[in-house]
């Protein structure tokens, strides 16, 4: 199977499918975790039985996401010091400290308020068993931070030296945490993460409400999901386009690669909306264009010149064609979240928000778009950064470590056909979950009044042990 690839193909397929599998759980992760905290300070809040509901059901979906991001995190880093040893050693006192950091301040305050979150409710009242469940929201997105901030110096690398053993070396830890990409990125990727779980949380209401029109539970996470989509994704798509703009100062090249530009266009460039590239021929075939809008998107005149690939030497292009694939389907699928939370508005305003079954359905068939984007946004990214792992000063088949082909193609089949059984079996039993309606609240459904006589909101809020049911 693997006969004719060498070893630094073999390693680069290796990391790039380990990677695919774990960027889908804290991309989901991160939404639900802060999802869990919204839905357990709107049962606080308004004591409406619902959304002690939803929690409960939730959390469950949550613990074996979360479980399953951990178990593929562990793998990815063992392979920076098997197959990767060269850049670890090179990029070590930089990224090493960074990641470090990642597990010190985000794991263990995920890890440690984890399981008070999820079994503490009645054993700690409600106020501690709130702030836990904060903090593992809190933790996701400290961690975000952090793994956001080395992969954003791999792209814009600032704040550092290169000693006399090749070696990069920290000078200014501001300069390399916040890097001229970080700030973009880690806004990009976190709405990225809300978007991922309001389109499962979507498409799991959807299908509850089509299975029962009169399932008030599914009723009002679909409500959520859609709000969520509604108002979110305009501002993803604003992030992705500031996003460019950077990428465009710092790494011109990649977004040649995702625009198709392989000519420079000194008179204004187009958009090429769909096309097949031909990089033998240097072209894009049969090219769908808008005139001059791609100069009009990205220097805000129409006739401001673009660049092409044709001013890059051939050994620093990226693979073009995949880059302007999964840009495009990262695009397409983000205008296709607006174009589902503006239909939802529609219907919203016309009290009929639960009525269209093909709107249902439609956001049933979207459940997975936030994977997808989030996987094409990391490709186009990732794979428009090459030939370098960072940017411009370090090529990724100098980092290499000394392995011989058969041993990463062992190890990579090795991989696959653990990651299917392991991963497979945990996404079963999440869409097992999903599949189940959503069980009332245990004893008082309806939910009691948000005042009872003689209690006063500071004790309702305290609660005590078992007050949540």
């Amino acid at each position: 199977m693997f006969e004719s690839l060498n070893a630094e193909v073999l390693a680069r397929i290796q990391f790039a499918f380990t990677v695919s599998f774990h960027i889908v759980f804290p991309a989901f992760s991160i939404g639900l975790a802060s999802y869990l905290a919204v839905l357990n300070g709107l049962w606080l809040w308004k004591r409406e039985a619902v959304y002690f509901a939803l929690f409960e059901y939730w959390k469950k979906i949550f613990a074996v996401a979360f479980g399953m991001g951990v178990v593929s995190g562990i793998v990815m880093s063992y392979q920076f010091g098997t197959n990767w040893a060269v850049f670890a050693d090179r990029t070590g006192p930089v990224l090493g400290p960074l990641m470090a950091y990642e597990v010190l301040s985000a794991f263990f305050l995920e890890a440690g308020f984890l399981g008070i979150m999820l079994f503490g409710r009645d054993r700690v009242g409600e106020r501690l068993h709130m702030f836990a469940t904060a903090m593992v929201a809190v933790g996701t997105l400290v961690s975000a931070t952090w793994i956001l901030s080395v992969n954003s110096w791999m792209h814009t690398p600032a704040g550092y030296a290169v000693n006399e053993a090749g070696q990069f070396v920290p000078q200014d830890w501001l300069a390399v945490v916040f890097n001229p990409s970080f700030p973009y990125r880690l806004t990009h990727m976190v709405l990225a993460a809300y978007l991922t779980t309001a389109f499962v949380v979507g498409a799991v209401g959807a299908l509850h409400i089509l299975r029962d029109r009169a399932d008030h539970r599914a009723q009002r996470m679909f409500s959520m999901a859609m709000w969520m989509a509604a108002l979110v994704t305009p501002f993803q798509i604003a992030a992705g386009d500031m996003h460019g703009l950077n990428t465009l100062e710092h790494q011109p090249v990649k977004v040649m690669a995702m625009e198709g530009h392989y000519e420079s266009h000194p008179d204004g460039a187009p958009l090429i909306l769909f096309g097949i590239p031909n990089p033998e021929e240097k072209r894009i075939d049969y090219a769908v264009e808008v005139p001059g809008l791609s100069s009009l998107i990205l220097k805000h005149r129409w006739s401001a010149p673009l660049d092409g690939l044709d001013t890059v030497p051939d050994e620093d292009e990226p693979p073009v064609a995949i880059v302007f694939w999964s840009f495009r389907i990262m695009v397409g699928l983000g205008f296709a979240m607006l174009g589902l939370g503006v239909w939802s508005l529609a219907h919203r305003f016309r009290g009929r928000l639960y009525d269209s079954r093909r709107m249902l359905w439609s956001a049933v068939l979207m459940g997975p778009s936030g994977f997808v984007a989030v996987l094409a946004g990391w490709v186009t990214t990732e794979v428009g950064r090459q030939p370098f792992t960072v940017y411009g000063l370090m090529r990724t088949s100098e980092l290499l470590a000394p392995i011989d082909a058969p041993a990463v193609a062992t190890s990579l089949v090795a991989f696959i056909v653990v990651y299917f059984f392991v991963f497979g079996a945990g996404t079963f039993y999440i869409l097992r979950l999903m599949g189940l309606p959503v069980p009332p609240k245990p004893a008082d459904e309806p939910a009691p009044p948000t005042r009872a006589a003689g209690i006063t909101p500071a004790q309702q809020l305290g609660g005590g042990r078992g007050h949540a049911g």
